[in-house]
């Protein structure tokens, strides 16, 4: 487990690109049969990824650094599949997931196992997982059963679908927020314009990207913006005080995760584009 520790937006300012490359880019989510997590003092959220080939990938916990027994012992964890067919399996329950299906695990779950239906396309598991004071069951949700909010438009370069699976109407947790964005063909930008939400901290996942694609991420504070470069199956983290908006080479998907003092979508600090610099 990787440790990554908050930054005062004052530092940041200084950072160069490799700097700000190291505090808030996740380059490698995804090795052959190999658990791989980033812990962030950030609302101590922990971004991970497996891509189980060969058997079972088990959910261990990092006992030296979350100081628990087993990984949900005293959290939750939010899971969406962007690879081939496969299979979570929760204390002895099997949950088939789909290209884009999502998983809700709550607190106290012991026993969890990725594997993959087919090791030629096998599946590939991205989560986030924040701290949980309460017990919530076990939800699994397609694509076509989350809620979908229908955004922008083809002259801002912006339409796009948001696809809320864990929020406040659909799959219940205590802090966690979680869905997938989907920009429509000869669309670009994603959440511009922009905003930040300083009661929650949020996390990106960029995906279904071309292999030379990329996506210019801005991030910073609003009259404070820097940008990283970011490419397929790449993750972001952004502090609750920082904008999180991104221009892509072609049009993309992503993830978002966020996790803090309340769960309201709409709750947002919105940022002027005059404002922006």
């Amino acid at each position: 487990m990787e440790i990554r520790y908050a930054s005062h937006p004052n530092e940041v300012k200084s950072f160069d690109t490799s700097r700000l490359r190291k505090e808030f880019l996740i380059e490698s989510l995804f090795t052959e049969n190999q658990l791989n997590l980033t812990y962030t003092h950030v609302d101590r959220f922990i971004v991970g990824g497996v891509l189980p080939v060969n058997g079972s990938v088990k959910l261990d916990a990092d006992k030296k650094e979350m100081g628990a027994d087993f990984f949900l012992e005293r959290r939750e964890i939010g899971i969406i599949n962007i690879g081939g067919a496969g299979t979570v399996t929760v204390d002895g329950t099997s949950y088939d997931m789909e290209t884009k299906d999502c998983l809700y695990i709550g607190l106290g779950a012991q026993d969890v196992t990725f594997s993959s239906k087919d090791s030629s396309s096998p599946a590939k598991f991205y989560f986030n997982s924040a701290p949980a004071h309460k017990q919530y069951p076990t939800v699994k949700a397609s694509i076509s059963e989350a809620n979908p909010k229908h955004l922008g438009s083809i002259a801002n370069s912006n339409e796009r679908t948001i696809y809320q699976f864990i929020h406040g109407g659909g799959i219940q947790s205590c802090q966690l927020v979680m869905g997938l964005t989907m920009l429509k063909p000869n669309n670009m930008w994603n959440t511009m314009p922009c905003h930040t939400h300083n009661r929650r901290a949020e996390v990106y996942f960029y995906f279904d990207m071309p292999e030379d694609g990329v996506v210019f991420h801005y991030m910073g504070e609003p009259q404070e913006t820097r940008h990283l470069v970011v490419r397929n199956e790449q993750s972001i983290i952004s502090p609750s005080w920082s904008i999180h908006s991104g221009v892509g080479t072609s049009n993309y998907t992503f993830i978002w995760g966020m996790a803090g003092e309340n769960q309201i979508f709409d709750d947002m600090d919105m940022v002027a584009m005059k404002d922006l610099r």
